[in-house]
């Protein structure tokens, strides 16, 4: 859920970039290093197109530019800087808000100048680079191109990773990671909804998202917690989020030891993993699936 080199990929798509277009034409070349040299010193343009490089933004992104809220018409560093100090518990009720990614307005403010203009990636004034990376349809600015950004036109927003490190599935509705090209279970619209933990939207997270192996999704760090808190099935179909069998051995080996009071008494189960429904003896503690051997069930 290889790097990206530091020249145009407007092949890929015609709206994304890492570029240097802008530049001004000239003898100015980038090295494999990513510096730009002329007889051995940096050209005048380059240095002002780098300058600032990496010493502007915020937690969420390193850019030199800031935008301006068109719900507020305020200054913030980024769409979720906005979010963050407008919808929080700080702020009245009624005055809380979000700003939603699509509502983005056309201007810009370069960090370095000043300059308020309209969504670019080089300042009208001062000649700098806004981002590294540039996405003209998100209107996304980040210098931190480790992050390997990349914009997935299916999903219509920009993603992290490497394009080469996804695929989009048409019917889960996002990048997946290629090791689940021909693994995963698909679901309709599978990131399209709410985590069923923390019920933030996982299809615009930040957070890492790990694919269950019944198709549905959670945050990383919400299945992390559920397992600390012996919770191992999925939270929208009961399925079990692992590979149970130790665990089920290890039941057996303890029901074994147990005496039954109930051996008269047959009750009928469905199976939560395989679907399988079963007749089996009563016991207070769980009944095994005759299909799966799982012990993830249900009395019916």
């Amino acid at each position: 859920m290889g790097a990206v080199q530091l020249e145009s990929v407007a092949a890929q798509h015609a709206h994304a970039k890492l570029n240097v277009d802008s530049l001004p034409q000239g003898p100015s070349l980038f090295d494999g290093n990513d510096t730009a040299r002329i007889d051995g010193s940096k050209s005048d343009e380059y240095e002002r197109f780098e300058k600032g490089l990496m010493q502007y933004g915020c937690a969420h992104y390193r850019r030199r530019c800031r935008i301006r809220a068109p719900c507020c018409n305020e200054i913030f560093d980024c769409r979720h800087c906005h979010n963050e100090s407008k919808n929080s518990i700080k702020i009245d009720t009624p005055r809380r808000h979000e700003l939603p990614r699509h509502e983005l307005q056309q201007q810009v403010i370069c960090s370095l100048c000043g300059t308020e203009q309209e969504v670019r990636q080089i300042c009208i004034n001062c000649g700098v680079c806004m981002g590294k990376y540039f996405c003209e349809v998100c209107k996304l600015f980040d210098d931190d191109v480790s992050k390997q950004q990349y914009h997935c036109h299916a999903c219509g927003i920009c993603r992290i990773g490497g394009r080469e490190n996804f695929f989009h599935c048409s019917k889960c509705g996002c990048c997946y990671s290629k090791v689940l090209k021909n693994s995963h279970a698909c679901v309709e619209g599978a990131m399209h909804h709410d985590c069923p933990i923390c019920f933030e939207y996982l299809f615009e997270s930040r957070n890492d998202v790990s694919v269950l192996p019944c198709g549905h999704t959670i945050h990383e760090k919400c299945l992390k917690e559920m397992k600390e808190h012996c919770q191992f099935a999925c939270p929208l179909c009961s399925k079990s989020v692992c590979d149970m069998s130790k665990a089920w051995e290890r039941l057996d080996a303890e029901l074994a030891t147990l005496s039954n009071s109930f051996d008269d008494k047959v009750v009928r189960i469905l199976c939560n993993d395989c679907g399988a429904v079963s007749e089996v003896q009563f016991h207070l503690i769980a009944h095994k699936c005759h299909s799966c051997k799982s012990y993830n069930t249900r009395q019916i």
